[in-house]
């Protein structure tokens, strides 16, 4: 383990030509929330809003070391090509970066502006595996260097730098009691878990997965490594099929009772809060640590200071419109009706009389006329407090009207809404 440490601490030095250590603050609206001290440490101010940088840097800096130029190649829609990107501008060497074909254009335009004249990027396949599977055949083939997102040991190395400034940056007589990450492939919560017992810190972890992509906690209740044959990839930094195979062996120690699975629409109730109240843009996958908080029992964070790792800033605003979405339908405020109105004159009208004063429609659609006495619609309703539905639906079968609530019908609310 002083290997380990040593190793990270050449990383963090030689990384501060890059960049100076981003930022650990007390947050003092999550910690009057939380009832505790709150640190976040902001990976998401660094140069490319996302800690991937640290990974990317040592291991291209190591290869370098040895006397291999390069290309380097990845594949990537996200922050690790970003990453890779800043990181071959800076030791001006080659990178090939693989997309997927349907990777949006913003951030094909910010990896091309971090990477300059020194980057290619090739758009191949629908998704992840078809473009994964092209840029390792171009590796293969043309003598590239892969640069894995997370499953080496050189990328672990690197990650770990956020544990190091961290413990550098913590305020006199602070000693953290947990440390809560989220887990991707878990090349973080690999390179903090082991730092941290290296150095005797006797902090607790939390490792947070999205509620859809639960791979890492899927994993340890089987006991070894579980691809997963479907998974959500709302949270798009966090969301993947199988943990890696090192980081595995690094979190498999932990039992997966201490794997906090965070629902994917009650994490966009703490992007859009933290947006509105703090002014702090964070990705899904960077406010994952945030929205764990709320899992914690009072014992476990009274009177506690708690570490959060906020992994990235990287938010495509146009996604914003859906994140409010699923923000109101978590918070019980916004509702989708499917009702069977009657088609004469004055019935829309007597449903308008059914609706309180905080009730609002934000959706009217006239789904199927198939009868000439009724027909479907679809009728999204918002409301201030979410006992105000139980007074709606109360209501409207008082008044005999067929109706039926597909807001948590995923199957119906995906087709519908």
């Amino acid at each position: 383990m002083p290997d380990f440490l040593s190793a990270v601490a050449d990383a963090t030095t030689a990384m501060r030509e890059l960049f100076p250590q981003t930022a650990l603050q007390e947050n003092v609206f999550l910690s009057q929330k939380a009832g505790c001290r709150v640190f976040l440490k902001r990976e998401d101010l660094s140069p490319v809003r996302s800690y991937k940088i640290r990974g990317a840097f040592n291991f291209i800096r190591k290869r370098l070391s040895e006397g291999v130029d390069g290309p380097f190649v990845c594949a990537s829609a996200g922050n690790h090509a970003q990453g890779l990107a800043f990181v071959c501008r800076h030791f001006g060497k080659q990178g090939v970066i693989f997309m997927p074909v349907t990777t949006p254009q913003q951030k094909i335009d910010k990896t091309r502006a971090f990477g300059g004249e020194f980057i290619e990027i090739r758009l191949v396949g629908d998704y992840f595996d078809d473009c994964n599977r092209a840029a390792l055949d171009y590796a293969a083939s043309e003598g590239a260097v892969m640069v894995p997102p997370f499953d080496h040991d050189d990328i672990i190395e690197g990650q770990a730098s956020v544990a190091q400034e961290v413990l550098e940056q913590a305020p006199a007589g602070v000693a953290f009691d947990r440390v809560i990450v989220a887990v991707g492939g878990g090349g973080l919560a690999s390179g903090l878990t082991r730092y941290f017992d290296a150095a005797g810190q006797g902090a607790q972890f939390t490792l947070v997965e999205p509620a859809g992509a639960p791979s890492l906690k899927t994993s340890l209740e089987k006991g070894e490594r579980v691809a997963l044959k479907r998974f959500d990839n709302f949270v798009d930094g966090a969301a993947v099929g199988q943990i890696g195979e090192r980081t595995f062996d690094t979190l498999k120690r932990y039992p997966a009772s201490q794997v906090v699975l965070v629902p994917e629409d009650r994490l966009c109730t703490t992007i859009i809060e933290m947006l509105n109240v703090e002014g702090v843009v964070l990705e899904p996958a960077g406010a994952l640590a945030i929205d764990a908080l709320k899992d914690l029992a009072v014992r476990d964070r009274s009177g506690k200071a708690i570490l959060c790792i906020v992994s990235g800033g990287n938010f495509d605003f146009e996604r914003l419109a859906e994140v409010k979405e699923r923000a109101l339908r978590s918070e019980g405020l916004k509702k989708y009706f499917v009702l069977r109105m009657p088609q004469r004159p004055g019935a829309l009208k007597d449903f308008l009389n059914l609706l309180g004063p905080e009730d609002d429609i934000t959706r009217f659609e006239y789904l199927k006329k198939s009868a000439r006495n009724f027909g479907s619609v679809l009728i999204g309703i918002e409301t201030k407090n979410p006992a105000n539905f139980a007074g709606l639906m109360a209501r409207m079968n008082d008044n005999g009207l067929a109706w039926q609530d597909i807001s948590e019908n995923e199957l119906m609310a995906g087709l519908l809404v």
